[in-house]
């Protein structure tokens, strides 16, 4: 069951127009939140997430919070699976093709959800591993649009070297982030590195709740900056973070070992702490 411009129907069903500004320009924004046990996880941060977004490229948003709650609590209901991801999808709606738009329009809003499958357990257990990439995509990379085709082609890419995941650097040589996936670090002193927060990367809400968990903790070892490949082949270990995927160790990149070769005790720490976080706000 899916949700399209106010009904719920069969996914078979759902149909747009062609002059849907995101079909034509990729004019639109959406989310993707994970349900455990048929509760959606941080779904506050995911609409709060979702409001800038919609705010940079002045969309209206459609709905306030508690109706998107509400919508997808029956989107949870109305599909078989106990753990789901929540696929939500605002454009900007239809009109007649022009670079420009017309005020006033109508936005169009999609709802669906699909099993929710995360890293294997034998992935978590030996680590994965990563790729660098030059970072080809736009200036605006905080805002969560829909015109995902840089994504497309690193997580390809990744794939077909046998990586899972593909860490873009900058022109200046730094990692932003991974093509769905914020990048972590643990320097040979134990300290945890991210990449701070502004239009390079995307404020991932599992970054954040990994920094909160951490906070709870006292835990200050802590760096938001920028950091090199370099650094991070001499990285004691490395992990990727996103909602769909949750903690993921990372012990090679570009073909080079980190560290011992194998997820370290820092990123158990973190996946033991954010799943402490989900108990506590289940």
């Amino acid at each position: 069951m899916i949700h399209l411009n106010g009904e719920f129907m069969p996914i078979e069903q759902a149909r747009i127009s062609v002059l849907d500004r995101g079909f034509i320009f990729g004019d639109g924004v959406y989310e993707v939140i994970p349900s455990y046990s048929r509760r959606p996880f941080r779904l506050p941060e995911h609409l709060a997430r979702m409001q800038a977004s919609l705010d940079a490229i002045g969309i209206a948003n459609p709905h306030p919070a508690a109706k998107w709650t509400e919508l997808v609590t029956k989107i949870v209901a109305g599909n078989p699976w106990e753990d789901q991801s929540v696929y939500l999808q605002v454009t900007r709606g239809v009109a007649k093709r022009d670079h420009t738009f017309p005020k006033g329009l109508k936005p169009t809003v999609f709802l669906m959800a699909s099993e929710l499958v995360t890293p294997s357990a034998e992935l978590m257990k030996t680590g994965a591993a990563a790729i660098v990439l030059p970072d080809f995509r736009w200036l605006r990379c905080d805002i969560k649009a829909t015109g995902l085709l840089p994504a497309v082609l690193a997580k390809t890419e990744a794939r077909q070297k046998g990586a899972y995941e593909a860490w873009y650097v900058d022109d200046e040589g730094f990692v932003t982030e991974g093509a769905s996936t914020n990048a972590w670090i643990v320097t040979p002193e134990n300290v945890l590195v991210t990449r701070a927060l502004g239009t390079e990367i995307l404020p991932g809400v599992t970054r954040a709740g990994v920094l909160h968990a951490l906070a709870n903790q006292g835990i200050n070892a802590i760096e938001e900056r920028a950091f090199t490949p370099a650094e991070a082949y001499g990285a004691r270990e490395a992990f990727i973070t996103s909602s769909g995927a949750g903690i993921v160790p990372v012990v090679k990149i570009n073909g080079r070992q980190i560290g011992e070769g194998r997820p370290g005790p820092t990123t158990k720490r973190v996946q033991s702490l954010y799943r402490e976080l989900w108990e506590q706000e289940a």
